[in-house]
């Protein structure tokens, strides 16, 4: 094994200064700047790798895990720390504990995970994206000089998409259905451009019946597909061209129906959950436990979960419904030892002038000193600090769904399980497993937050049951 503290006591900054130099080099740090060298890492990035394992070193990270989580927890309160300069760290330290240092606790440690959780949330994620694009309102202006002068195919686009934002907003629907909406118009309306040769406003109702005739004859969407893009541009026509009533007909059905969801076994559960790593495996097992969708496991903030009660409440969830669904008794120790944790390390921020947490502008105005308070901090927060796109304030996000997602994804490859497993089919499992056990449909729908039965119905043909998993006759020969 490699020397650490010949590697730590002649550290040189960089590549150059060392091949400059009459000081002779560790093996350590020749170990290193040749591993550095041959892996896919840019030439100008390799000094900052250098820089990062020494201030792993000097704060003796090498000495157990637990240093090492308090150094990148320190790391991560840097407030102008970009996401990839962490995850550049996590990587450098990395290579000299495994690779050259080759540490026993090291091999162990999920070095990918602790990357994952420094993901920084986009301008246009979900959680931020409707405080991030801001919608105006509309004044009263005089009409243009020329009316029927032609205007420009993007300022046009840009003009429908802005009054498509403004119309979903004041009807308050949700920000994954102002998502889907602008992207089925934007392309609705390039179609009227470019197929068509005219605006969506002036093709009307036809335009609608020829895209949908498009979609299912040369785009072979799915029925669901072509109905999702129905529902965007009749919003679009009634709210934002002001037609209230129209008839579409002789509109071509996209083939094929809608497919049953995938859902594991009990046991297939298990394999998942022994390949993960937390904080992802506990999200991974709330979501499983409490039937929740992605984002409202991300979302949960401290005050959410009820221990006394032994419940969980779903704030704004799909629809802006709210709802209150059951904690799993297994995991509670758990996370009461994981939000002592969290705690413990939010003291700590608030002790070096950190701590907040991102809320909403309106509750920000409302109640300035919530965002650090402890009970309004996420369940599962980020690595790191990031600003807000508009006011540019500092503070601490969620994890990143898209980390959750690539965690669950290497964890069933792990697995070998032949299935298209996401974070989404463990909300299908608990479902069926529900019903499995005898739980009435109806209990079953209110823990989903499904609004109508007939959604909640669709795990009937997919659960163990008479008719479904039925002994083969060919068993029986």
């Amino acid at each position: 094994m490699c020397s650490f503290e010949l590697f730590k006591s002649k550290f040189m900054f960089s590549s150059a200064a060392i091949q400059s130099t009459d000081q002779p080099i560790s093996p350590a740090r020749q170990e290193f700047i040749r591993r550095l060298a041959t892996l896919p890492i840019k030439p100008a990035a390799r000094d900052h790798y250098l820089r990062w394992a020494e201030a792993w070193t000097k704060a003796r990270g090498h000495q157990s895990a637990e240093r090492t989580q308090a150094y990148f927890d320190a790391l991560g309160r840097a407030a102008h720390l970009a996401d990839w300069q962490f995850r550049q760290a996590v990587d450098a330290t990395r290579i000299l504990a495994c690779d050259v240092l080759t540490l026993s606790w090291a091999l162990s440690f999920d070095w990918h995970g602790l990357s994952d959780q420094a993901k920084s949330l986009a301008t246009d994620h979900r959680t931020i994206a409707r405080e991030a694009i801001p919608v105006r309102a509309v004044l009263p202006t005089l009409p243009p000089a020329s009316p029927d002068q032609a205007r420009d195919a993007e300022d046009e686009l840009r003009e429908i998409i802005d009054a498509l934002r403004r119309a979903i907003r004041l009807k308050n629907m949700a920000m994954a259905t102002e998502e889907t909406y602008i992207h089925w118009n934007s392309r609705f309306t390039r179609f009227c451009q470019q197929k068509l040769g005219q605006s969506p406003r002036i093709a009307g109702p036809p335009a609608i019946t020829a895209y949908l005739d498009f979609l299912a004859l040369e785009r072979n969407v799915a029925p669901a597909t072509q109905k999702q893009a129905l529902n965007a541009m009749a919003f679009l026509t009634k709210n934002v061209f002001g037609i209230e009533e129209f008839t579409l007909e002789h509109i071509t059905p996209a083939r094929g129906q809608r497919r049953p969801p995938v859902v594991m076994t009990r046991e297939e559960v298990r394999s998942v959950f022994a390949r993960l790593e937390d904080p992802w495996k506990l999200i991974a097992q709330v979501i499983y436990g409490s039937g929740l969708r992605l984002m409202e496991a991300m979302r949960l903030r401290v005050k959410d979960l009820d221990f006394g009660q032994g419940t969980i409440a779903i704030h704004d969830g799909k629809g802006g419904r709210h709802r209150v669904v059951t904690l799993p008794r297994a995991l509670e120790q758990r996370l009461q030892q994981h939000l002592g944790r969290l705690r413990e390390k939010h003291l700590q921020d608030l002790a070096v002038g950190a701590g907040d947490v991102h809320l909403p502008q309106s509750l920000q105005r409302k109640w300035p000193n919530a965002s650090r308070e402890w009970c309004w901090q996420y369940v599962f927060p980020s690595a790191t600090l990031c600003s807000h796109p508009r006011t540019g304030r500092i503070a601490r996000h969620h994890l990143h769904d898209d980390s959750m997602a690539r965690q669950i994804r290497d964890a069933v490859r792990k697995t070998g399980i032949p299935k298209r497993i996401t974070s989404h089919t463990l909300r299908h499992s608990f479902a069926t497993h529900l019903l499995e056990s005898g739980t009435d449909i109806r209990t079953v729908q209110s823990l989903l937050g499904h609004a109508d039965v007939s959604t909640t119905m669709i795990y009937l043909h997919v659960m163990k049951r008479p008719g479904a998993g039925a002994p083969s006759p060919l068993d029986n020969l």
